[in-house]
């Protein structure tokens, strides 16, 4: 009796199993079923069948305007900056005094070489009158040609002294004048390169100065389109963050490539439109064609860094696809 009921208790643990397993693949199998059914239904909504478009392909790289012509003002001689008369922004004309460098050792040289030249002055003029006296003592047989021709030596030297003199106040006084820096050119100051109590040297930039003009997009391209890029092709040009752009066109490249960046450098003229230099452009190159998908702009879905469209499969059912816009 006691073995049959074990039995019959184990037959019903191992019925009550079977019918628990059953339940539960029973509702494991009845899940997406419902999910299907529960997907909601969107009405009035357009649906486009898009077909790959051929459309130039775009090379994007960035640039800087800069000007035709733009003139480093540097110094010709060493001393310390005692006035800087304009600032960065002022509109300058040729000739208009810039700065003034410390002048005071040129302006000894320049006192001693007219020194100088006096006193060869005066020596010429008393050798002249002495050789005049000599020439008149001569005439007179009073003098043998020996001495006449020393006279004639000291006055041929005291001349010589006289315009080695006169050179050399010439050069001290050029050499004072470079002391006093003017504008080469008409135009703007654009960038300041020294402040007053600076030290310039000879060479060595103080101002640059731009001069009204044209202007032109310098912008580096990659190597591998050197065969591609030419000269008057046009160029789309994005100044800063602006979405609009204006058209370019390529008036040089230059045919060295930096082995550093592996780049070449690409001018384009952007006409006579008000840009200023140093201004960052954004330029779009066409290099060719390709086949894409053109899609409108107010299919395009964004949510928050994510953006996309919707696409519908032959079953009707839309679903959500991340794209990159270019």
């Amino acid at each position: 009796m006691k073995i049959e009921k074990s039995s019959r208790r184990l037959t019903g643990v191992m019925l009550a199993l079977l019918i628990v397993s059953a339940g539960l693949t029973s509702a494991c199998k009845g899940k997406p079923q419902e999910e299907a059914l529960n997907r909601p239904r969107i009405d009035h909504v357009t649906v486009m069948k898009m077909t790959p478009s051929v459309v130039d392909e775009m090379y994007e790289t960035t640039g800087t305007v800069r000007s035709h012509r733009t003139s480093q003002v540097a110094g010709r001689t060493m001393g310390v900056v005692t006035s800087l008369l304009v600032r960065e922004g002022d509109v300058v004309r040729s000739g208009q005094l810039l700065l003034t460098i410390d002048d005071r050792e040129a302006a000894q040289r320049l006192h001693a070489a007219s020194m100088a030249l006096e006193s060869a002055r005066q020596n010429k003029m008393l050798t002249e009158t002495t050789w005049q006296r000599y020439k008149n003592l001569y005439d007179e047989k009073a003098l043998t040609r020996q001495e006449m021709d020393q006279m004639e030596t000291r006055k041929n030297v005291a001349r010589a002294d006289y315009e080695r003199a006169k050179a050399m106040t010439e050069e001290a006084r050029t050499h004072r004048s470079f002391t006093r820096v003017t504008a080469p050119v008409s135009g703007r100051i654009v960038q300041k390169h020294i402040d007053v109590g600076s030290m310039a040297n000879p060479g060595l930039p103080l101002l640059t100065i731009e001069e009204g003009g044209n202007f032109y997009v310098e912008a580096a391209v990659d190597e591998r389109l050197r065969s591609k890029i030419k000269t008057g092709m046009e160029a789309e040009l994005i100044p800063g963050q602006s979405d609009g752009g204006r058209k370019g066109v390529i008036r040089q490249v230059l045919p060295a490539i930096d082995p550093r960046s592996r780049t070449f450098i690409v001018k384009i003229d952007v006409g006579t439109v008000q840009v200023r230099s140093g201004l960052f452009v954004r330029v779009r190159i066409p290099v060719g064609q390709k086949e894409t998908l053109l899609v409108p702009d107010r299919a395009i879905v964004r949510k928050g860094q994510l953006t996309g469209v919707y696409t519908v499969d032959p079953s009707g059912v839309a679903t959500y696809r991340l794209i990159r816009t270019g």
